[in-house]
């Protein structure tokens, strides 16, 4: 099944050379450009689009509020930011706003077809060696203090803690697999489990809850 996608930089050649590797993928079909928040929001319900590769910083609306209203319509675009190291400290934001996964600017094309592929399908699994730098920029960033309890994190067994630590690290399945020796169907079983405890829509959602209930910094 083809990927439908829509592309929001407001940089017309960060844009065109985004669309540019897109097309060499049969997989993917773009469906529509936009160089402004408001205008993806409008090319994402107009073709009905199933990933929006979504810029941060644009003029009309800003990406972060474009991926929040886009999240509230329940249009099921799974939104993928598209980040710089100087914006981090927007990323977890972004995460809050709806945003199935993050992507560097520079990161190769393959991890770019890659990451489109995997959101498409559910997974959220975005650029495992660049989550793990920026999530470790997120874990500094976060706020010193007592976390707020979670009462969902009582429900998961040990090896859910395990397994939901190894995500927040942004561990691969097969890392995961490895570092806890199971067996990779296994460790997609436990976060099916995950998911559906802690009430998350995806992957990245887990990272989040990790992350805002202090689980990552007690590990």
């Amino acid at each position: 099944m083809t990927v439908r996608v829509v592309v929001a930089d407001d940089q017309d050649v960060v844009r065109a050379g985004l669309v540019r590797i897109l097309e060499g993928d049969p997989g993917l079909e773009v469906v529509g450009q936009a160089a402004d928040g408001e205008a993806a929001v409008l090319e994402v319900q107009r073709t009905g689009a199933d990933v929006c590769l979504m810029d941060i910083r644009m003029p009309v609306l800003d990406g972060l509020a474009a991926t929040r209203r886009l999240f509230l319509s329940g249009s099921g675009v799974r939104v993928v930011i598209l980040t710089t190291f100087d914006l981090d400290e927007y990323v977890y934001e972004a995460l809050g706003a709806g945003a199935s996964g993050f992507l560097l600017k520079d990161a190769r094309p393959d991890e770019l077809l890659n990451a489109i592929r995997a959101v498409a399908a559910g997974d959220a699994v975005v650029a495992p060696s660049a989550t793990r730098r920026l999530l470790a920029h997120l874990s500094a960033a976060m706020p010193d203090g007592t976390a707020p309890a979670d009462d969902r994190l009582e429900s998961l067994t040990a090896r859910e803690r395990e397994v939901l630590l190894e995500v927040a690290r942004g561990a691969t399945n097969s890392e995961i697999g490895s570092t806890l020796f199971m067996a990779e169907a296994t460790v997609k079983t436990h976060i099916g489990h995950l998911l559906a405890k802690l009430q998350c829509r995806d992957r990245v959602g887990l990272v989040v809850l990790a992350y805002e209930t202090g689980l990552i910094r007690g590990a």
